[in-house]
């Protein structure tokens, strides 16, 4: 069974700074590459960082130099560290598996379960 338990997220002012974290149960953590998504009110869900089992990221244009993505593999546990955030970053924040080919990343399906809570980013001044 695959558990996926976001934590991390809050309210904070632009340009400031949070940290969030994936804790991960069961064999997907070791056997795929995990990503971070998010999703705003009324929009689809976007992946926004990805890391490969061999330590490769990916980022999407609208957060490269801002977040970074991590995994620790010992505690089965990925990171997102968000930097100068803006209010266009406000979405819930998903963590699942993602796709590499070649050096493009793809997400997975969004029926590809199961899915955690998530954890509510909001930038606001």
């Amino acid at each position: 069974q695959v558990q996926l338990v976001e934590s991390g997220g809050g309210l904070v002012q632009p340009g400031g700074s949070l940290r969030l974290s994936c804790a991960v149960s069961g064999n997907i953590f070791s056997t795929n590459a995990m990503g971070w998504y998010r999703q705003a009110p009324g929009k689809q869900r976007e992946l926004v960082a990805a890391i490969s089992k061999e330590g490769r990221t990916n980022y999407v244009d609208s957060v490269n130099g801002r977040f970074t993505i991590s995994r620790d593999n010992a505690k089965n546990t990925i990171y997102l560290q968000m930097n100068s955030l803006k209010p266009e970053d406000t979405a819930v924040y998903y963590c699942n598996a993602a796709i590499f080919l070649g050096d493009s990343v793809y997400s997975v399906p969004i029926d590809f379960g199961p899915w955690g809570q998530g954890t509510q980013v909001t930038v606001s001044s």
